[in-house]
Parts: structure tokens; C-alpha cells; sequence
């Protein structure tokens, strides 16, 4: 033992000199190897008592006893413990490992912590559905969370000696709070929430209660209704103008505004058909195919994963993909996978237009998918489920980004847009905030 690390509180071997005479480095270098060996002894110490109490709890499972009561071998604490220690011990170390890089993703969550604040039922039952992926797609979640802000505020009462358009801000935040923490807040969220508050904090002091509640109601529709609905309108009758007879379209997962352009082309008497490209885990295609197949006449379709891509691109004339988010560097975040679809496309001369509401623009610069992602759901079907304890880790982001230069144009209700004057929108919009 004359080898190894002294102990903490022992004093120095006399062949070693004093920390007063070592240099800096040197004191950072010993006090590296003593922890060091502290975290072999200690990882030592739990493989040495989860061994024994393995053992103990197989040969002898009624020897011990809980406040009298015998424990019986059915329950079997002491074994499922030990497992999962050494479990823990044998297996966690490399997947902690593997994934640290990781660790900063958006990972999905079940609501089991304790509420913080008074959260209103709508919020609830919202962060509920967004933590299930009930509610997918960044036009659906912002409806559903400007609609829920909507129940919080007709039900919201001013407190004694209180302002609405002070008080009200503060009780907000609890709300969206918990809506964070069932699911990182999109872009749309966070633009919608802002301009909410900038409503708040400019409504008038004056106004009785109810009518200032009413008002920021109003206002919310009025969003609702001119960034994102008459957007859509206006983006439709821009793209769908640009698809011709005899096109072969090929869209990739599920965008709800590339599903209204093809259904409201079809209804125009274009004659058309679509690819369907998809992939898992959300495998959101199966959506649109329902859809686009339930016209009448159904519009023609085809239906494929991610991997037929490169033997389809050959006869597809326009790739037609929505967005998540819009960046000020002409990046374009989306579902996974469309970063593939826009550069194979760019590679076979496929023009590759993405349609976008200007409310989707976010200031920030987007270089790559790994500062900032989420990670989808894990959805396996019985027969490959993986078995509890094995060493399998699943890592599936849930978006990317599309470069700028895989992209023909951006179609916008202010008109079709190079990527490259992405950052004139909001002069565009007359430096609204968004």
C-alpha cells in the first residue's frame, strides 16, 4: 500500500515535498491523483456491498427484516437493487459517456414533477399533450398555446392594489414556464409570447377589467388570424401558381401549409402527383398520404421512407417543404431529414422552394442542428422492442438545418424570397415586432 495515493487527512510521505514547496501545477497535479483514487475506492465500495447484498438477497431472501415484518422473496428489493447498481456501475458510465454531447438537447418529458405556481387546467392538459407529441408542428402549437393563454386570462382576477398590465405578466410566467418544461418552446411560441406581453404591458390602465381582457382576447385573435391564417391564404396562391400540369412533387414528413397548397392545387383542376417521403419516428407522411388520398378524386400519390430518396429524385420536378423556424442567415430549421431532401435536390437540379410564415423568422444566426435540437419520442413496435437493461442508446434529433444554398426560395406572404435576403423581413413587415 506504500504505492498508492495518500488518503485524504493523512500526512504526505517525507520522500514527497510539502504543497508549500510545490509549484501550482504540481498541487493541481497531486490533488487530481487523490481524487482520483477517492472515486476508485468509493466505485470499489458500491460494486463490493451490491455484490453482497446480490448474493444475500438469493440464499437468504427472509433473513432480513423491514420494522419487524419479514421481507419475502417475491418482492425481492435487495435483488432488483442490486441489479440495477451494478447495472448502473457496469453500463452507465459508457453511455453517460457517449452522450454527454448531447446532454444539452431538448429531451422528451413526462409531466411527473410537482406544479410550481398556480397553473392554470388549459396549461396543464397543453403540456400534457405537447410532452405526448398530441400536438406536433410549430403552426398547431402556437394556436394551441395562444388559445390557451386566451382561457387563462378570462379567468384571471386582479389582485388588491394591482394593475392588470403589471400583475398579469407575472402570472403568465408560471404558465409558460410549464409549458417549457413539458417541451422546449419553438420559435412561433416565443415570438407569439413576446408580442403577448408587449400587448399586456401597453393595454390601458383605465379600462375596467373585463374590457381589457377582452381587448388582449381580440388582439390574440387578430394574430392568430392575420399572421398565421391569412398568411397561409397568400403563401397558397403564391406556390400553388408554380406548380404545372404533369408536376412531380415530392414532399418530405408532414408540413400543414404544404398540405393545404397541394389540396387547394388539386381543387384548381391541376393535374399532379406527389411523393411522400417519410421517416421515424413520427412518421408523419402517413398523415399527409391519408389526407392527399381522401381528396376527390384522390390526388395520385406515392409513398416512401428517407432511404428511396436518392432512386426518386429523378423524376420529381419541384420539392415543396415547410419549416420550423427561419433564420436570419438564410438557414432554414425543419424536420430532420429535410437537409437531405434540399441538398440531393440541388444535386439533380431540383428546385427546392420552402414555405414559410414571416412569423417564423428568428433574428438568431442557425450554422448547424447540434448547439440547439430536440430529441423525438422513442417509438418501437413490440416485436423490436429493446430489452430493459441492454446497452442500446437511441439518439434521433428532431430537426436540422438546411443551408441556405440548397434552397431555391422561400415563399412568404410578402412574395417568394431568395435565402439570401432573408434578414429584409421584418423591414418587409415594416419593423413589426414579431
Amino acid at each position: 500500500m506504500s504505492d498508492s495515493a495518500p488518503k485524504e487527512g493523512q500526512p504526505l510521505p517525507s520522500s514527497q515535498p510539502s504543497q508549500k514547496s510545490m509549484s501550482k501545477a504540481e498541487r493541481r497535479e497531486l490533488q487530481e491523483r487523490q481524487r482520483a483514487t477517492k472515486a476508485a475506492q468509493k466505485q470499489q465500495q458500491q460494486n463490493q456491498a451490491a455484490s453482497s447484498s446480490k448474493s444475500k438477497g438469493q440464499s437468504t431472501p427472509q433473513k432480513k427484516t423491514d420494522f419487524g415484518r419479514p421481507r419475502s422473496s417475491s418482492s425481492a428489493v435487495p435483488k432488483d437493487a442490486a441489479k440495477d447498481a451494478s447495472g448502473a456501475l457496469d453500463s452507465e458510465g459508457p453511455k453517460t459517456r457517449g452522450l454527454r454531447i448531447f446532454s444539452h438537447f431538448g429531451l422528451p418529458k413526462t409531466l411527473g414533477h410537482q406544479l410550481k405556481g398556480d397553473i392554470h387546467p388549459a396549461i396543464i392538459r397543453l403540456g400534457l399533450q405537447f410532452s405526448e407529441f398530441k400536438i406536433c408542428g410549430a403552426n398547431a402549437r402556437c394556436i394551441a398555446t395562444l388559445t390557451a393563454f386566451k382561457s387563462v386570462i378570462q379567468d384571471y382576477t386582479t389582485p388588491p392594489q394591482n394593475t392588470l398590465s403589471r400583475h398579469l405578466m407575472t402570472y403568465l410566467s408560471p404558465q409558460i414556464s410549464h409549458l417549457v418544461a413539458a417541451r422546449p418552446m419553438s420559435v412561433t411560441m416565443g415570438n407569439a409570447i413576446r408580442q403577448l406581453k408587449l400587448e399586456i404591458s401597453g393595454s390601458d390602465i383605465d379600462l375596467p377589467e373585463q374590457d381589457a381582457k377582452d381587448q388582449l382576447c381580440s388582439q390574440i385573435d387578430h394574430y392568430i388570424q392575420e399572421r398565421i391564417i391569412y398568411a397561409d391564404s397568400v403563401i397558397e396562391e403564391l406556390a400553388m401558381n408554380k406548380i404545372k400540369d404533369g408536376d412531380v412533387i415530392l414532399t418530405y414528413a408532414r408540413s400543414s401549409l404544404v398540405e393545404k397548397i397541394l389540396i387547394r392545387a388539386h381543387a384548381e383542376k391541376k393535374r399532379f402527383s406527389v411523393i411522400v417521403l417519410d421517416s421515424r419516428p413520427l412518421l408523419e407522411g402517413k398523415t399527409l398520404l391519408r389526407t392527399l388520398t381522401s381528396t376527390t378524386p384522390p390526388i395520385p400519390c406515392t409513398y416512401a421512407l428517407l432511404p428511396a430518396l436518392p432512386s426518386l429524385i429523378k423524376e420529381v420536378s419541384t420539392v415543396l417543404v415547410g419549416a420550423h423556424s427561419l433564420h436570419t442567415n438564410g438557414a432554414v430549421y425543419s424536420r430532420a431529414g429535410t437537409a437531405m431532401v434540399a441538398m440531393l435536390a440541388k444535386e439533380h437540379s431540383v428546385p427546392v422552394m420552402v414555405c414559410c410564415e414571416t412569423y417564423k423568422f428568428s433574428e438568431s444566426v442557425m450554422l448547424d442542428a447540434f448547439g440547439k435540437n430536440e430529441l423525438a419520442p422513442l417509438k418501437f413496435s413490440p416485436s423490436e422492442t429493446p430489452k430493459p437493461h441492454s446497452n442500446l442508446e437511441v439518439l434521433d434529433p428532431l430537426y436540422d438545418c438546411t443551408p441556405p444554398t440548397c434552397i431555391t426560395a422561400v415563399v412568404t406572404e410578402v412574395g417568394l424570397i431568395p435565402p439570401t435576403s432573408i434578414s429584409s423581413i421584418p423591414l418587409a413587415l415594416g419593423k413589426t415586432n414579431l
